[in-house]
């Protein structure tokens, strides 16, 4: 047409040259052999040791049925540690989460001190957080809760923050126009919005417990974990692979009630 602008050729955005995308791969692909020979990775040795992993592998294959009766108690004490434990991490996470949020903590002190103590708490693996509590709390579940509570306070604060800071500005700025208090604004203008995301992380962390649960037994933090323990340490695979599958179907299980309840709410 007459009257079409087309525009500048500047414009319009240039694809890359070819032979920068080979020289990118080709770097990528050095990094990656450097990083390998530097970390001292030989295939050699995975291919010399198939014959002790088929081994082990086959005896993965022939579980001890009867045992995943005896395992089951155990397998509900992981559940109630992961339930126990996510739970008060996002009821503590709460104060924290509008806190670290920059819309809505105008000192920045506050905000620092908030962002700080999020980035520390999710630093730390969970398995040393298991380890000091055993050390205070003696063997058992309590050190295990008490650990999926740390871990989960440090996610759901985090990620819930993030939601707070991304929420529409439109009915805060409104009520805050009209001389709204503060639990106000928080209780019309926020919580609403922030809700939603809140129970969907929580629901998230629960799924990622029930796994982190299971390693927490390992240093003696109560859980399936210690029997699994227990059973590979004494060469006895059969049980090991019990355990496993159980565990397997109890993951499946929760994570699909868990994605049905967060698509209900999403």
């Amino acid at each position: 047409m007459k009257g079409t602008l087309k525009p500048p050729e500047a414009a319009l955005p240039r694809p890359p040259r070819a032979y920068k995308r080979w020289a990118s791969a080709l770097l990528f692909a050095a990094a990656l052999v450097a990083s390998g020979w530097h970390l001292g990775l030989d295939f050699g040795r995975l291919v010399s040791g198939s014959g002790p992993m088929l081994r082990l592998f086959r005896a993965f294959l022939s579980p001890n049925w009867p045992y995943m009766l005896k395992v089951l108690p155990a397998v509900f004490e992981t559940i109630r540690m992961a339930v126990l434990g996510t739970t008060l991490g996002a009821l503590m996470s709460v104060p924290v989460i509008f806190a670290a949020a920059r819309n809505v903590t105008p000192n920045r002190f506050v905000y620092g001190l908030a962002r700080g103590v999020m980035n520390v708490l999710r630093t730390i693996p969970e398995l040393l957080f298991a380890a000091l509590f055993v050390a205070l709390a003696g063997l058992g579940p309590t050190a295990g809760i008490l650990a999926i509570t740390v871990f989960s306070f440090g996610i759901i604060a985090k990620l819930t923050s993030e939601a707070v800071e991304a929420i529409d500005p439109g009915p805060l700025e409104a009520l805050w126009a009209g001389g709204a208090s503060r639990p106000v604004l928080f209780g019309y203008a926020v919580v609403p919005q922030v809700l939603p995301a809140f129970i969907s992380y929580t629901l998230y962390t629960f799924e990622i417990n029930v796994r982190a649960a299971t390693v927490l037994g390992l240093v003696g933090a109560g859980g399936i974990g210690v029997m699994l323990n227990t059973a590979m340490k004494l060469l006895q695979y059969d049980k090991a692979a019990s355990i496993i599958l159980l565990i397997f179907a109890v993951v499946l299980l929760i994570e699909a009630l868990s994605q049905s309840l967060r698509r209900r709410i999403a």
